[in-house]
C-alpha cells in the first residue's frame, strides 16, 4: 500500500490531542519554544514524558541537544498562544516574563500544567526527534475544572465536561495502564 502523506495525517487528525508547548534555554541563553500535540506520558516510575520535534523546525539543534526542557499543557483559553508558538519567525515570547532562574526552561502563565524535565532519551522518529524528559518537577492550574485546548480534524475543540459517558469500575486502570 502507498501511504499519501495528506491522507495519512488527516487520518492521524481523527485521533483528539491536547496541545502543548514545549520550552527550553538554549546555550546561548535564548528562549525557544513550539507549540506540538505529541506529547504523551511515558512512566510513572520513573516520572517520564515524551514529545516530538520535527526535524524542519528552525531551532531543530537546539532540541537535539536540549539537557532541560518544559512541557505545558494548554487550556482551551490559551488558542492564540498556541498560534504564536506554532508560528517561525514571529515575537512568541512577547507578554511572557523571563523566569526566576535565567537558566531554567520557560513556563507558560495560565497552562492547565506545567513539567519541568531533564533530557533522558532521545529516539529516531523519522522526520521527528522524540525526547523523553525526567520530569524534576510540576505544576497544575489552582482551577477546580481546568479545561485543556483540543486539536481534532485539523481544528481547536472544547471539551464539553457536562457530557460523560459512562466509565465501569476499574476500567481506568486497564485503559492506562496505571
Amino acid at each position: 500500500m502507498t501511504i499519501e502523506p495528506r491522507a495519512f495525517r488527516d487520518a492521524l487528525g481523527l485521533f483528539p490531542t491536547g496541545v502543548a508547548i514545549v520550552t527550553m534555554r538554549a546555550n546561548n541563553g535564548e528562549r525557544i519554544g513550539a507549540t506540538v500535540s505529541s506529547f504523551n506520558s511515558v512512566s510513572l516510575d520513573p516520572p517520564l514524558i515524551l514529545f516530538s520535534i520535527a526535524r524542519s523546525a528552525k531551532a531543530f539543534d537546539a532540541w537535539a541537544g536540549a539537557s532541560h526542557f518544559a512541557v505545558n499543557i494548554l487550556s482551551e483559553s490559551q488558542s492564540e498562544v498556541s498560534n504564536r508558538f506554532a508560528r517561525a519567525l514571529t515575537d512568541k515570547w512577547d507578554g511572557i516574563a523571563e523566569p526566576a532562574d535565567p537558566k531554567s526552561a520557560p513556563l507558560i502563565p495560565l497552562a492547565n500544567a506545567c513539567f519541568s524535565c531533564e533530557c533522558h532519551a532521545r529516539h529516531d522518529g523519522g522526520d521527528h526527534l522524540i525526547l523523553i524528559g525526567r520530569v524534576t518537577s510540576y505544576t497544575t492550574t489552582s482551577g477546580e475544572r481546568p479545561r485543556p485546548l483540543l486539536f481534532y480534524r485539523g481544528r481547536y475543540r472544547k471539551l464539553d465536561p457536562d457530557v460523560e459517558i459512562e466509565t465501569p469500575r476499574g476500567v481506568d486502570y486497564s485503559l492506562h495502564g496505571w
